[in-house]
């Protein structure tokens, strides 16, 4: 059967979040850098295609560094890994690049098992179990150690870090951190749906951040009900989309530099 593709003209216009959406993915598409890949803009890319947005050929010239780790600049291998463990997920790469990727950040973890943030942290992490490891292989186990134990998370980045680095586990000290990290959300969401760093003027990168926390409860809404019965989770998401969606440009970017990739994820959902 034949793919139907989305694009900007091929959407149901009455939905304001589809059509941000496809905006979004015509905008990523021109910042494509065959000589200089972006992995947060590559990851959207390959998630939307995969959800059946028209990408075209647009990523192809970025495969073959993204399929690389040994070139990958030092400051980008957790931005390029994450994009990486997309692309294997979506067909676009193979087993075997995402496991070398993995083993280049085995390498780079940190004594105490973290990334650097938290927000890091989980883009390791991510990696590191698409890329076929187990919760009870040791780099998953110190990142899980690091994570429940950080002593201060007060900005909504780190809370929705954490909340994504938690993923779907349940022990006794991943739910007391959910529960905390669920609770700051429900009250740090705006009235017009966003999000800000300290529940204040809502951003665009804290929102997409928020948004992709709470989607991922979502599909298992059981573990969001010390603070969100399973209709509030879904209104709590839906709400900050359309502030996303309000807040786009014209072009189909958001006016703060590098979240529009993250806006589009969240767009997306999981």
């Amino acid at each position: 059967m034949t793919q139907l593709k989305k694009e900007a003209t091929a959407i149901d216009k009455a939905d304001p979040v589809a059509v941000a959406s496809a905006r979004a993915v015509d905008y990523l598409k021109k910042q494509v850098d065959a000589k200089k890949p972006n992995g947060e803009v590559i990851r959207a890319l390959v998630v939307a295609g995969a959800k059946g947005y028209d990408v075209g050929s647009t990523l192809d010239p970025a495969l073959p560094f993204l399929k690389a780790a040994a070139q990958w600049p030092k400051a980008d291998r957790i931005a390029l890994g994450h994009a990486l463990a997309a692309a294997e997920r979506h067909g676009r790469a193979a087993s075997t690049d995402l496991t070398a990727a993995a083993k280049l950040l085995t390498a780079e973890q940190q004594q105490d098992g973290s990334y650097g943030s938290i927000l890091d942290t989980w883009r390791a992490r991510h990696t590191l179990i698409e890329s076929g490891m187990q919760p009870d292989d040791v780099w998953v186990i110190l990142i899980d150690r690091w994570v429940r134990g950080v002593s201060q998370i007060d900005t909504t980045r780190e809370v929705a870090a954490a909340l994504l680095a938690l993923d779907h586990s349940s022990d006794v000290m991943a739910d007391n951190l959910r529960r905390s990290s669920l609770s700051y959300l429900r009250n740090a969401q705006s009235k017009d749906g966003g999000w800000g760093p300290k529940g204040d003027k809502p951003t665009v990168a804290d929102t997409a951040l928020a948004i992709l926390a709470l989607s991922v409860l979502d599909a298992e809404p059981r573990l969001a009900r010390s603070t969100y019965r399973p209709e509030e989770l879904k209104e709590a998401i839906a709400l900050g989309k359309r502030f996303l969606a309000s807040a786009q440009r014209p072009d189909g970017s958001w006016a703060e530099g590098g979240s529009t990739p993250w806006a589009l994820l969240a767009l997306l959902g999981p």
